[in-house]
């Protein structure tokens, strides 16, 4: 009998840890977020753990890329498109217990607004005239002039809302009213969340899940086939998915995002302010080799800033084929026949450091060469996003429906664009769908025949999964890795 209690002890311990890994997850990604405030920074990282999870907005924008109602259950327009009435959600608290009211609305958005704002799209609450707190569970936002996607645009994860009193700590204990709940930042391995016991909405099945940094596509790979990750929301090593798609412990789903990745350039730095030596850039660039060379087929050729899926999507890829000799022709007609020397600063994901390699090569067979500079993230956002010191460098757009970034001042991309800020002034104006699809090409090609960029390819999003583990995007209309339907299933 004593042997049997001994044997019956010894599965139950065995098993409590089995059955607890059942509502945990370890999910790998690529890069440490330099905070976790998504109000106050514009690294992608930072919303692919808090956004939605964490931080909630009045809107969310779901998985298949559509606004849905989020702090606010519905809102109501105007007939003339200027006032927002969002009725809230009644109850919600925040993780410190404190209560979430339209006091907090008017609070967020007036401080992205403000001179002091850290926000990285502050041009999203541009189009706000007013604010005002109706009731408690209501908020009156007055527009300067009709803007047919506000909802949308307060889904994005830099219109979170936050608490007055706990906004100031976000960046290392971000405090919101979503899902989960921050628990632990390890800096330099992990961030860990914990479910919300407290949460307005429908639980998560899971109870907690960690966010393990992984940026070398090897010591993934290690990870993976040691179990000490479950999963990787973006698989960062193309290479081996034959590998990994042979092995029955293992799925993998392949899906797009909206990241537009670009060759970057400073329009204001001599000589790439010439249209000519940017339109050489753009006939010396071979994609789909790029694709290839560096990511080993995933990914879709670009000519233009906009998602190949998107509905406003127009075909130009005729405007500037691959093309050597022309490159050379242009290059020469510019003032430049033996070509000129530049600097490539390439941040750490792997599309841009293998893509660098082989956009370097491309670029130098046309006779522009190029010192490849690697930079870890933080000196990118330093020295290229916020302080424009760099010729070129490549990095991947991940944000939704966002053309306008060609329109703001002091863009690190230093593009002047007057025809293109005036179509956008309409396309903001505009709310008739048919209308703001043929502004969105206009933009669209306008931006191509400028050659702002170099338009590489758009970001393939391939999901590696442990069997049993459900729930996760297949793709990414927004920056974000949503745990509230990821679940362990037998």
């Amino acid at each position: 009998m004593k042997r049997f209690l001994l044997g019956a002890a010894t599965v139950a311990l065995m098993a409590g840890p089995a059955f607890a890994a059942q509502t945990h997850v370890n999910l790998g990604v690529a890069l440490e977020p330099p905070n976790l405030d998504p109000t106050a920074g514009a690294a992608a990282a930072i919303d692919e753990i808090v956004y939605q999870n964490v931080l909630q907005g009045l809107t969310r924008i779901d998985k298949e890329g559509q606004v849905q109602p989020s702090l606010a259950t519905s809102w109501d327009i105007s007939e003339d498109g200027l006032v927002y009435t969002f009725h809230l959600v009644e109850g919600a608290k925040y993780h410190d217990g404190a209560d979430f009211t339209a006091d907090d609305v008017k609070f967020s958005y007036e401080r992205a607004m403000g001179p002091d704002s850290q926000n990285a799209q502050k041009g999203l609450f541009e189009p706000i005239e007013s604010i005002e707190v109706v009731d408690p569970a209501t908020v009156k936002i007055t527009l300067k002039r009709p803007t047919g996607n506000f909802p949308y645009k307060m889904g994005w994860g830099d219109a979170v809302i936050v608490d007055e009193a706990s906004a100031a700590d976000n960046a290392t204990n971000p405090v919101g009213t979503g899902p989960f709940k921050f628990k632990d930042w390890a800096k330099g391995s992990s961030v860990t969340l914990e479910k919300n016991p407290d949460y307005w909405g429908e639980p998560a099945p899971l109870d907690s899940a960690t966010f393990k940094f992984i940026s070398d596509p090897t010591a993934a790979l290690a990870a993976l086939m040691a179990g000490d990750v479950d999963a990787f929301p973006n698989w960062p090593s193309p290479e081996t998915l034959p590998q990994i798609e042979a092995d029955p412990r293992f799925t993998v789903v392949r899906g797009t995002t909206e990241g537009e990745t670009i060759l970057s350039t400073n329009n204001a730095k001599p000589p790439f302010d010439q249209l000519k030596v940017r339109q050489a850039i753009a006939h010396a660039l071979d994609r789909q080799a790029i694709i290839d060379g560096a990511m080993f087929g995933s990914g879709e050729p670009i000519y233009t800033h906009y998602p190949p899926s998107g509905p406003a999507f127009v075909d130009l890829s005729g405007l500037y084929p691959h093309d050597l000799e022309k490159a050379k022709a242009l290059l020469a007609e510019a003032g430049f026949p033996d070509g000129f020397s530049a600097t490539l600063k390439l941040p750490p994901p792997v599309y841009a450091r293998r893509g660098g390699e082989i956009v370097a090569a491309q670029l130098a067979e046309a006779g522009i060469k190029l010192e490849i500079i690697p930079v870890e993230w933080a000196q990118w956002l330093d020295q290229v996003y916020k302080g424009g010191d760099y010729d070129l460098t490549i990095v991947a757009h991940t944000e939704p429906d966002d053309l306008q970034i060609y329109t703001r001042d002091n863009y690190y991309f230093n593009y002047p664009g007057t025809e293109v800020r005036e179509l956008m002034t309409q396309l903001a104006a505009e709310a008739d769908p048919e209308k703001r699809i043929e502004l969105q090409k206009a933009v669209q090609t306008k931006i191509a025949e400028d050659a702002v960029n170099g338009f590489l390819f758009q970001l393939g999003k391939t999901v590696v999964a442990k069997k049993g583990l459900e729930g996760l995007w297949q793709n990414q209309p927004t920056q974000a890795n949503d745990l509230r339907e990821v679940r362990w299933v037998e």
